[in-house]
Order: structure tokens, then C-alpha cells, then sequence
């Protein structure tokens, strides 16, 4: 192993003026240490402005806010929910806490996301279904409007899986507030983050009102503990929201690095045979969380991740669909095999916001040489 300093592939990034130290020690200083208070309503306030949603709730992850997205959309026990298949699992498993199917769609190649043709076939086959989960991979924004078109016809809610793209615009418009309930994850790789945690965003009051009142354990408004309503222990802390309330302050700072990030690996390695970037879309404009690559020739994507952990950097694959998983793979899959390719050949190269210019010059010429 080389003894260069490690290079991750995101790892957090706190904010050099502290902002986030400030709203953690007044929440100790008033002694607000629990699942509510100050931070956590301002988090809420302040992120659904950022993003231009009307109301917001700040859950203890993406997941939980996921899970809760699907109860505030009435999926229930036999219920058939349309997945995308390139995602992490965290996008499907609430389904199956809910006792509902997935049905898992393919992913096109401009976008690399829900594949709206496929999407079509799978209404066909299931126009039954209750809600549709899309979600917009590595900061990539699903092609929205015709996702959105095809499920207002069908009449389906759509829930946007966001945790990767807070900061990512399509069409001038923040990813997440598209569909009728969008989440953001807050997890320690992410843009920015609060250690662990999740917001639920959505236009909706009363379901939003609904998903706090879930994520309290259902307390009913009552002297005594009465419970009418399943309910969760999912509620954000008030120390994670002050972290999360100084993150917020540096997001468009940490995009733009991000972006930085993916252009300078552009500029070093676009010539390079076989190697292809991530897509971009006049459309879109991504916050470019991880800089991903594909790989067609004689590198293949295990030689460039040995190569660099050689090294000291940290690389990942490209998440492996969902319909191909163990768990996952006796539920039906509408599509090609998009999703499998990008898997198969796909790299993320390390997007850690603290890298410095040397750091994504080292990664560059270890790449590089595998080319020599």
C-alpha cells in the first residue's frame, strides 16, 4: 500500500467558518437535546426555502423519509410500486416494509435514470399501480417532464428519491420538488450532511403535518399517551439539525466543487480511448456528487479501482441494479439492460469536496497509466 495520504471518495466537509459549531452549542446551551426544537424547525424552514418546496420534515435519514413519502402516498400491504433499478437499496426497501411489490424499471443511457419508455410498459402491464419512486442518480435529474407526463395520466403519485442531487436544478428547478413528495438524504457521504439524517419536502400541509405527527410515534393530542395510528421513531435530532442548518449555508459552495471535481477529471482524461463521462443534458444541471465514468475497452473497471486503492484513493462500482440483487431479483424488471452495462462497467472516481488540485492530479495520473 502506498504511504500517500488517503484520498476518499466523499467523505464530510464542514463548513470553514463553523457555522454548524454555532447551532450545535446553542442547542446544548438551551438544553434542547432531543428529537425537536429550534434547529430542527429551522432546518425544515430554511432547506424547503433553498428548494422551493412549501413544507419539509426532517427525518433521522433518507430512508425514513422514503418510508414515510410511501405512507403519506397510501402504499399499503399488496400495493405495486414502480422502483427504479439503478439506485442503492435504501430506495427500494421501504417498499418492502410497507408490505408492497416492487416492480423494477430500467434505466436509458442520456440520463441514466427511469427510462420513461420503459416506464410506459410497466403502466401496461400494471396500470393498478400506486406510486412511482425515481431517482436521480449521482445528481443526475431524471428526464422529469415525461416521467411526470406518463404518471399524471395514470394518475400516480410520484415520489422523488433525491439524496443524492440536493443542488441539482431541472429546468431551473430544484430536483425533489417535482413530484408530489421528494426526500433528501443528510448521510456522511452526502453534499451536505448532519452525520445521519433525511428530510421528506412536499407542497402538501396536511400529508406533511401527517409525516411529523408518524415520525413522533403517532402521538394522538391527548393528556396521556394514546396512540390511534402506527407510529416511528424517526424524527431528526436537534443537535444533527444544527449541523444540518450550518451545512446548508456552504451547499452551493460544496456544488460547485463538485462540479470543479468532474470537469477537471473531464479536461485530464476525456482523450483518453474507451473511456466515457457521466451524461449531461441541456436540461440539467447536476451537482455532480460523485464523477462517474464508464469503461468499453481493454481497462476494465476492477484493474482502475486496484489501481488506485493501490494508492491510497478510494473508488467505488457503480451501484449494482436492484433487480439483480438476491433479495430483489423474484420481483418483476421492465427494460433492457441499461442498468447491468453501467454496472458492469462503471466507475466513480473520488469527488471528495476537500481534494485539493494535487489530490485530482495524482488520481489523473494513476489513470493515466493504465493507458500507457
Amino acid at each position: 500500500m502506498s504511504e500517500n495520504k488517503k484520498i476518499w471518495l466523499a467523505s464530510p466537509h464542514m463548513s470553514d467558518e463553523g457555522y454548524e459549531m454555532q447551532y450545535v452549542q446553542d442547542a446544548f446551551d438551551t438544553n434542547w437535546i432531543a428529537p425537536l426544537g429550534p434547529n430542527v424547525n429551522g432546518f425544515e424552514s430554511e432547506l424547503a426555502e433553498k428548494v422551493g418546496a412549501k413544507h419539509a420534515a426532517a427525518t433521522v435519514s433518507g430512508t425514513a423519509a422514503l418510508h414515510l413519502a410511501l405512507e403519506a402516498a397510501g402504499v399499503g400491504e399488496g400495493d405495486i410500486v414502480f422502483c427504479q433499478s439503478l439506485t442503492f437499496s435504501a430506495t427500494a426497501n421501504p417498499i418492502i416494509y410497507q408490505n408492497a411489490t416492487p416492480v423494477f424499471i430500467d434505466s436509458d443511457m442520456e440520463t441514466w435514470n427511469m427510462n420513461p419508455n420503459a416506464l410506459e410498459e410497466a403502466f401496461i402491464k400494471y396500470p393498478q399501480v400506486k406510486a412511482v419512486m425515481i431517482v436521480h442518480l449521482y445528481g443526475l435529474s431524471a428526464d422529469m417532464d415525461r416521467i411526470m407526463e406518463i404518471c399524471n395520466r395514470y394518475n400516480v403519485p410520484v415520489i422523488e428519491d433525491a439524496a443524492e442531487s440536493l443542488g441539482t436544478y431541472y429546468k431551473g428547478q430544484h430536483t425533489g420538488t417535482i413530484g408530489e413528495y421528494g426526500i433528501f438524504s443528510f448521510n456522511g457521504n452526502k453534499i451536505i450532511t448532519t452525520s445521519g439524517g433525511g428530510m421528506l419536502v412536499s407542497d402538501n400541509k396536511e400529508k406533511v403535518e401527517k409525516v411529523r405527527f408518524w415520525s413522533t410515534q403517532a402521538r394522538d393530542d391527548a393528556r396521556h399517551y394514546q396512540h390511534s395510528e402506527l407510529g416511528y421513531n424517526y424524527r431528526m435530532s436537534n443537535v444533527a439539525a444544527g449541523i444540518g442548518r450550518g451545512q446548508l449555508k456552504v451547499l452551493d459552495q460544496r456544488v460547485a466543487k463538485k462540479r470543479y471535481i468532474y470537469n477537471f477529471y473531464k479536461n485530464e482524461l476525456n482523450h483518453l480511448e474507451c473511456i466515457n463521462f457521466m451524461p449531461e443534458n441541456i436540461w440539467n444541471e447536476p451537482n455532480f456528487w460523485l464523477s462517474a465514468i464508464t469503461l468499453d475497452g481493454k481497462v476494465k473497471p476492477l484493474d482502475l479501482m486496484k489501481a488506485l486503492e493501490e494508492e491510497n484513493i478510494e473508488s467505488r462500482p457503480i451501484w449494482k441494479p436492484m433487480h439483480l440483487q438476491p433479495f430483489f431479483e423474484k420481483y418483476d424488471y421492465i427494460g433492457g439492460n441499461v442498468g447491468q452495462y453501467l454496472f458492469e462497467n462503471g466507475v466513480c472516481l473520488p469527488s471528495d469536496t476537500k481534494m485539493t488540485d494535487e489530490d485530482l492530479e495524482r488520481v489523473c495520473m494513476v489513470i493515466k497509466g493504465l493507458w500507457i
